[in-house]
């Protein structure tokens, strides 16, 4: 692990674009401000655990017979939303 002091208003780079900044210090909290592109999430730990643990459940719940149910309920939508070829006469 990497260990870096920062001051109020003193920032760190993680690679080219990610940028963290040290807004606020209070005692023992500090406030970090992140800039990042959108496509970086950005989570706390124990958010990030808790979306990881939702994965892993909702992966195991997942049975053949849910694919095959899913397969046929897909396979339905597509039948109905092909257009009928008009006719010329």
């Amino acid at each position: 692990m990497l260990v870096l002091a920062r001051k109020i208003n003193e920032s760190i780079m993680i690679g080219d674009d990610i940028e963290i900044v040290v807004v606020d210090i209070k005692g023992d909290q500090v406030k970090l401000g992140i800039r990042a592109p959108k496509n970086v999430a950005i989570h706390r730990t124990e958010i990030y655990t808790e979306i990881q643990e939702q994965n892993k459940e909702a992966a195991q719940s997942v049975t053949p017979d849910k694919l095959r149910d899913l397969q046929k309920l897909l396979g339905k939508e597509k039948k109905t939303e092909e257009k009928p070829e008009s006719k010329d006469s």
